[in-house]
């Protein structure tokens, strides 16, 4: 692992696309993994499918781009150190709609505003891209941080757009 040092640590963000060369997917699958695990030792996520979020790791960057979305990597220097992902959702929850999936921050690159600069960059392509909305679901009592991020940039309570099993998450959205 690394130790952060913010003014000497450049902080990239790099778009995983399908031609990406494998170490940087390698990389990316290991942050997703981590916020698997992350969230399966929470309270309230028994029913949360690790195995499901094993096959979405093993195919990425596909499990989101045959999605019509995407996903990013946040580095700290040469390190990975966060990791965000959205999609399309079906029609009929609002007009054109994208979800936003497994915003991850390694614990040890918290503090250096990553969380945030994910969220705003899948914010900054769903405008590029005309989207109306940005929907996410979050469980407050863990990842509490992450809820006053997207407060911040807007994003206010909805109602449940999708079926999870995961018990008390919120759910948000932000119309563009």
């Amino acid at each position: 692992m690394f130790a952060v040092e913010p003014a000497t640590k450049a902080i990239k963000l790099e778009e995983i696309t399908a031609i990406a060369p494998e170490s940087t997917i390698a990389r990316a699958r290991e942050l997703l993994l981590e916020y698997g695990r992350f969230v399966i030792a929470q309270p309230g996520a028994a029913r949360f499918c690790f195995g499901s979020l094993e096959k979405e790791a093993a195919r990425l960057p596909h499990s989101y781009l045959e999605q019509g979305g995407g996903c990013l990597i946040a580095w700290v220097g040469s390190e990975p150190a966060g990791f965000v992902a959205w999609r399309v959702l079906p029609p009929g929850i609002a007009a054109d709609p994208w979800e936003m999936k497994r915003l991850w921050v390694r614990p040890i690159a918290r503090g250096l505003g990553l969380g945030r600069t994910l969220t705003q960059a899948v914010l900054d392509r769903a405008k590029a891209s005309a989207r109306k909305a940005i929907y996410l679901d979050t469980a407050p009592a863990s990842m509490a941080a992450a809820q006053r991020i997207y407060r911040q940039l807007g994003f206010v309570d909805c109602a449940p757009y999708n079926n999870s099993p995961v018990e008390d998450l919120a759910y948000m959205a932000k119309f563009l």
